[in-house]
């Protein structure tokens, strides 16, 4: 396992996003509160105290394999980072009172369900890539509410952006039989059942708790 000679705002929000923790959670989980928590991600450069430090190495140590992994892939140098990034991806989280917009991929040897998704190509612009794509997999016109964050993802080592958005028109269909089996509206409050809740980007969840 690797040892984190210093712990910094940055660093240790990186473990937070390693662990798919909220705000909320990750505090519970170290025994500080949520407004530490805050001022890590507003005060990346800071450094911890030495007890801070300590609480850190513990959680740090304890943590498992996946999110040692996660931890290793997101705090890589710039220059790794950039030769691991094959490709940079515009992932819609659309919303229609109570549900939420997913489509069901073919894949290698199993489906799985996901947020619509497309590759952003150089130049162009990843919220209109977010919404185009949308459309074009399942004929569902949206717009952009929110930009809920990006990451290199933890599975795939690409750049992902999250848009939250609204459903403005259109009947969920599937467009793309050749790279999907189906796409619906999942009710928000069954969408663990579609992707286990560990596997999605904490601001998605905050942000469909506070619609729902």
């Amino acid at each position: 396992m690797d040892v984190v000679d210093t712990w910094t705002g940055r660093t240790a929000c990186l473990l937070q996003e390693a662990m798919r923790m909220t705000h909320e959670q990750f505090a519970e989980h170290l025994g500080i509160s949520v407004r530490t928590i805050s001022r890590w991600h507003s005060a990346p450069e800071m450094t911890h105290r030495i007890e801070v430090q300590q609480i850190l190495d513990t959680a740090y140590g304890r943590a498992d394999e996946a999110v040692r992994r996660r931890f290793a892939l997101l705090t890589r140098p710039p220059e790794e980072t950039l030769q691991a990034q094959a490709l940079r991806v515009a992932i819609s989280i659309v919303i229609r009172e109570n549900d939420v917009l997913l489509v069901c991929r073919r894949g290698s040897d199993a489906l799985t369900w996901q947020f619509p998704a497309g590759v952003v190509k150089p130049g162009a612009a990843s919220e209109a890539v977010a919404v185009q794509e949308t459309h074009s997999e399942t004929g569902v016109h949206c717009s952009v509410r929110q930009h809920l964050g990006g990451r290199l993802h933890p599975q795939t080592g690409v750049l992902a952006d999250y848009y939250l958005c609204d459903h403005l028109m259109g009947e969920a269909t599937n467009r793309d039989p050749l790279e999907n089996a189906d796409v619906q509206w999942v009710p928000i409050a069954a969408l663990p059942r579609f992707i286990p809740a560990d596997r999605i980007y904490p601001p998605i969840l905050e942000a469909l708790e506070a619609t729902a």
